[in-house]
């Protein structure tokens, strides 16, 4: 029998057998709403018959309200071990010459291929760890494709062409003169961890170890900065769903093993944790690297509205689907693409945030006035829980012209957005 069908009918027996002796401590710990009645139990499809592509097919709603009941008995249960670890010489990983030119190779060859690389870790280098399927999901080889192309950009000079399919604007990659030279410097190197090609279904990605393959990468990255001289001060993580939780297992790793923390963690639609060892932190928290930021994207969905850094963004306030989406798939998605058009140079500002507790408050103007920009541009100080509001389309962020602003939204000036930075 399926494991999680065993403790979700453990869940039941015991909660029944204890119900006049522990009701009081279990309802402390539980809201109403997460109460689930034996028929609601027996309802629930095993963990291997969930899949993406089901997920992406049920209405946002049905699908949030799955995951969240399976999230909340795994909860309560604290039965539920990790037991899927992908080694490194299975985890693909890829990096790309000044000249735009992919290179592959898994992750146990990360250290070789830098050293073999020009000018690699001479300025900044982002890790990017994909958390979904790209193979199975378009939606993930849609934005992972987004984000690393708004990285080739800004670290190699690469420029952007257009191609209008309807509502989106594809994007192919070509190189400028200066680019295609060989003798072209780097302004940093992209490295590409494609942890989610080796989550091949929702029962992988709800029984992964976080803390041993975070802990590989996290070894990885101390090769990196012994043996190929990459300073600890240049490494960023880039991180989407699950493997957010996997960068902050890796960065812990590398603060274990030299004492030093790696420079940002930015967590992409950070996920829930369904399996977890009793006893053992687990995922990313505040403190897992210098500096953590996280956007939310499907909080009530594939994603958790709990803190994850620093400072969180609450795109539309913490929700199931983001504006011109229609799955918890696509919405958890969202992050990575907002996050990608940050990036792009020219639209640092794009996602201009205020503090706030709900979007009502941040509605009514009663945020506490402090800009903050969410993105690549995030300031490294900042803290707590920011909320904004973003478009169904590309390009997503709502900047305009700080003329225009007349509330306390408009307290500092905002980059304005040319036709050019549409993404």
């Amino acid at each position: 029998m399926n494991p999680l069908r065993i403790f979700c009918l453990v869940v039941v027996l015991l909660s029944t057998a204890t119900a006049h002796r522990n009701s009081n401590s279990i309802r402390n710990s539980l809201q109403p709403s997460e109460w689930l009645s034996p028929r609601e139990l027996e309802d629930l499809p095993a963990i291997n018959d969930i899949t993406f592509e089901k997920l992406k097919e049920m209405p946002a709603m049905d699908a949030a309200e799955l995951l969240n009941k399976i999230y909340h008995l795994s909860m309560l249960s604290r039965n539920v071990e990790p037991s899927y670890a992908p080694s490194p010489d299975d985890i693909p990983a890829y990096t790309f010459t000044p000249t735009g030119q992919r290179v592959n190779f898994k992750l146990n060859k990360l250290v070789s291929v830098a050293k073999q690389q020009p000018h690699f870790g001479e300025q900044e280098v982002t890790i990017f760890i994909t958390g979904l399927p790209q193979q199975k999901l378009r939606d993930a080889e849609r934005a992972n494709q987004r984000l690393i192309q708004a990285y080739l950009q800004m670290y190699n000079g690469q420029i952007q062409v257009q191609i209008n399919h309807g509502d989106e604007f594809e994007q192919a990659v070509s190189s400028s003169e200066e680019t295609t030279s060989q003798q072209r410097r780097p302004t940093g190197n992209l490295v590409v961890i494609d942890l989610g090609a080796v989550i091949r279904n929702f029962e992988e990605l709800a029984l992964l170890d976080i803390n041993r393959v975070g802990a590989n990468i996290g070894n990885t990255l101390v090769q990196l900065t012994s043996q190929a001289d990459v300073p600890q001060e240049v490494i960023s993580i880039v991180a989407q769903g699950i493997g957010a939780h996997v960068a902050g297992a890796a960065a812990r790793q590398y603060t274990r093993q030299t004492g030093n923390k790696l420079r940002r963690i930015t967590a992409m639609d950070p996920s829930k944790i369904y399996a977890r060892k009793p006893n053992t932190l687990v995922g990313l928290t505040r403190g897992s690297a210098d500096f953590v930021d996280a956007i939310h994207t499907s909080a009530y969905g594939m994603g958790t509205v709990s803190r994850a850094g620093d400072v969180d963004f609450y795109p539309n306030g913490p929700s199931v689907t983001m504006p011109g989406t229609d799955d918890i798939i696509e919405s958890s998605l969202r992050a990575t693409r907002y996050f990608a058009e940050s990036v792009r140079p020219g639209n640092e500002r794009n996602f201009p945030a205020v503090a706030a507790e709900s979007l009502q408050q941040y509605k009514n103007n009663n945020g506490d006035g402090r800009r903050a920009y969410m993105g690549i541009a995030a300031d490294y100080d900042l803290e707590g829980d920011y909320i904004l509001q973003v478009n169904a389309k590309s390009p997503f962020g709502k900047s305009t012209p700080a003329q225009r602003q007349n509330t306390y939204h408009g307290i500092h000036p905002v980059a304005s957005r040319t036709s050019s930075n549409d993404y």
